[in-house]
């Protein structure tokens, strides 16, 4: 019992684990390949070095994905390691190194047994444990089983602190409080506002709270937003092969099912406010001329069979990808509203023009974490997620919402 827990607390160490691991990795793929050191062959021993590379990669980007409270380190582990294997597939294509398949898939496999069994035994280890200064509901944030919060019996002494602090900063301390926190800051123990973990561990800001949170924090970086617009398009362009082709499937089936136009095009609400117009494969029959705008839960009987198949795996959101060539949307950012509902929904729900700060996006964080909205009540608990993606926006945010999109894709969460 004692080995077990010795063997755990070394794994803890991230140094110590990705080193045996990548021993692991390379041996066992070795032993696999059936060769002596003596007669192993040049493709081989490329492969291992490309083993080596992308064990690192792996290592290097699963914490940037997983470093949000709300999500699972283990749901990542395949996507990440199936990505990371096919970028390095396509950079041996490019420069026609010589490699042996069979090694490549053993390492593979190895690779994500090693690393899913590695965060299964971590698990306890990586969570973030917090010292509390008792001034809030402790039990909300323990309740969310993704961080630890212990609390502090006054007097308060430095040398109890094994992790960072969380206090609600809003809220009366006494003056031997105030002076702890200094205390903490000046010797780099992190010090979190109670509100902050729970906005980390909910996913979403809290529009009750916005005007605490500097305006500027929704600013998107510039920077980052030129590089998003270049790589979402490249994503787009490289998988036009395949999804050209459904799209012309698509557009012929629902041709064949039902009289009308394959495509549904309507005015939406963008970035700024500006109206722009987006591209969908109708999934309904005609709407009747004037009829008022409604939520797609209560059209629900004009959608076809196949605008319920095509609904069901967001087939019918690929036109969009020409709206993100356009500049209009990206592919990751808040889903864009009719006009109607924009104005509506600015007069009920508070902060709610905040959202269009950034592009309207194909597919975003509201839509993997909460599914779809179609009332107020849920279109404010959407602007929550939608305001915490903006502020928390980010290259690795934003290739979690890809991971978190797929697996959506293939469940069919949130579709209408």
């Amino acid at each position: 019992m004692n080995s077990v827990k010795a063997f755990k607390t070394l794994l803890s160490n991230s140094y110590v684990c990705h080193s045996l691991g990548l021993v692991v990795v390379v041996y066992l793929t070795y032993l696999f390949s059936g060769y002596s050191v003596k007669a192993i062959p040049n493709t081989v021993v490329n492969t291992l070095w490309l083993l080596v590379v992308c064990y690192f990669c792996i290592s290097a980007v699963l914490p940037k994905i997983a470093s949000y409270l709300l999500v699972e380190r283990k749901y990542y582990i395949l996507p990440v390691i199936i990505s990371v294997f096919i970028f390095t597939m396509s950079i041996v294509f490019m420069t026609r190194i010589d490699y042996s398949r069979s090694a490549l898939l053993y390492g593979a496999i190895i690779s994500f047994v090693w690393f899913y069994l590695t965060a299964l035994i971590r698990q306890e280890s990586q969570r973030l444990v917090l010292f509390a200064i008792p001034n809030f509901d402790i039990r909300s944030l323990n309740q969310k089983g993704k961080v630890r919060v212990i609390e502090l019996k006054a007097p308060y002494d430095i040398s109890n602190i094994k992790g960072s602090l969380v206090v609600d900063l809003h809220r009366n301390l006494s003056p031997e409080a105030e002076k702890f926190i200094a205390d903490c800051s000046l010797n780099n123990i992190a010090v979190f506002h109670a509100e902050s973990i729970r906005e980390m561990l909910e996913g979403k800001v809290q529009t009750k709270h916005l005007m605490e949170n500097a305006i500027g924090s929704l600013q998107p970086n510039p920077l980052y937003m030129t590089f998003k617009r270049i790589w979402e398009s490249f994503i787009i362009i490289v998988t036009f092969p395949i999804t050209l082709l459904i799209m012309a499937i698509t557009a012929i089936l629902i041709k064949l099912e039902n009289p009308g136009p394959a495509m549904f095009i309507q005015e939406r609400v963008g970035q700024g406010g500006k109206l722009f117009r987006i591209y969908k494969f109708r999934s309904m029959t005609i709407k009747e001329a004037g009829a008022e705008d409604k939520f797609a839960t209560a059209e629900q009987a004009r959608v076809t069979r196949v605008g319920k198949f095509i609904r069901k795996f967001r087939i019918d959101e690929l036109p969009q990808f020409f709206n993100v060539l356009k500049g209009d949307m990206a592919l990751i950012g808040p889903r864009p509203e009719q006009d109607s509902f924009v104005r509506q929904f600015e007069q009920e729900i508070p902060f709610y023009g905040y959202r269009h700060m950034v592009k309207p996006g194909i597919t975003g964080w509201a839509q993997v974490v909460q599914g779809y909205a179609d009332d107020t009540e849920s279109t404010s608990e959407k602007l929550a997620h939608d305001l915490y993606y903006i502020k928390n926006l980010s290259f690795w945010l934003d290739i979690n919402i890809v991971f978190k999109t797929i697996r959506t894709m293939l469940t069919g969460f949130g579709a209408q």
